[in-house]
């Protein structure tokens, strides 16, 4: 089976030249969706907008078609905003998901005194139930969608539990992305407030501890394939993958090696 033009989801929360930083993670966001498609596949990126990135600058607009997405967590009604963005000399759109209570701050994940925000986990479930939301009303249904990062780590049960039956991702299988990740934890409360009264308690009963471990254990027991970055970030999930496929991450040569392996993880069946 080819991987030639499948349609692959870019899930991250950090992004080039968006995020003005250097981390592995937001080069390999910006330069992988690239190279993908340039071997003719479709993509789509999704990434959080984080109030440290300049609307103007960037040339952001809200897609209008897309309004009226509201994101319940604890009985609360979230208000999504989905904004578009080209990157420089591409032709590739990123989408941001954008909400003013959760991201509209200038700063990531914490504030000036380098504290985590206290609601880093709300966030976390406001994003990736944003994303799932966002792509069915998109109507677009991916083959492989990508998540790069602790806050794209409920994407995988979700995608098994509440979206299983959506048309939209019924085909799709998901790879995570695993990262040498430092937070502080979200919280004991983080697995139930990520329920969303839906999922039963001990389907997420990995991610209970709330803390950077638990989110990549909870990821990569319901992903199907999991990327590492560095050896100390697979030992993090390796009990949890002993029969998915396993990537180590190489930039060189970048497109060629995630085309061979999403054509592994597209023609396996669990």
């Amino acid at each position: 089976m080819s991987i030639t033009k499948k349609r692959v989801l870019f899930v991250s929360s950090e992004m080039a030249p968006f995020l003005e930083t250097e981390s592995a993670q937001a080069i390999i966001a910006r330069n992988l969706p690239q190279a993908l498609q340039e071997r003719d596949n479709e993509i789509r990126i999704l990434v959080p907008r984080f109030g440290v990135i300049n609307e103007r600058k960037n040339r952001l607009h809200e897609v209008v078609r897309l309004s009226g997405i509201n994101i319940s967590i604890e009985d609360n009604d979230n208000p999504l905003i989905i904004k578009v963005a080209s990157i420089p000399q591409t032709k590739m759109q990123v989408y941001f998901l954008d909400n003013e209570d959760y991201f509209h701050r200038k700063a990531v994940y914490q504030d000036d005194k380098g504290q985590f925000f206290d609601d880093n986990d709300e966030r976390t479930i406001f994003f990736c139930k944003g994303v799932m939301e966002t792509v069915k009303k998109l109507g677009w249904a991916p083959d492989i969608i990508h998540c790069q990062g602790w806050m794209t780590s409920l994407i995988p049960v979700y995608l098994k539990t509440v979206y299983k039956d959506e048309p939209v991702f019924r085909n799709a299988k998901v790879v995570y992305s695993v990262y040498n990740d430092n937070i502080a934890c979200l919280g004991s409360d983080f697995s139930r407030k990520a329920r969303l009264n839906e999922i039963q308690e001990a389907t997420m009963q990995c991610f209970a501890d709330g803390n950077i471990k638990s989110l990549h254990k909870g990821a990569a027991s319901y992903a199907d394939a999991i990327v590492t970055a560095c050896d100390e970030a697979l030992r993090c999930v390796e009990d949890h993958i002993s029969t998915k496929p396993v990537m180590r991450h190489s930039d060189d040569p970048i497109g060629e090696q995630y085309v061979s392996f999403y054509e592994k993880v597209i023609s396996q069946t669990l």
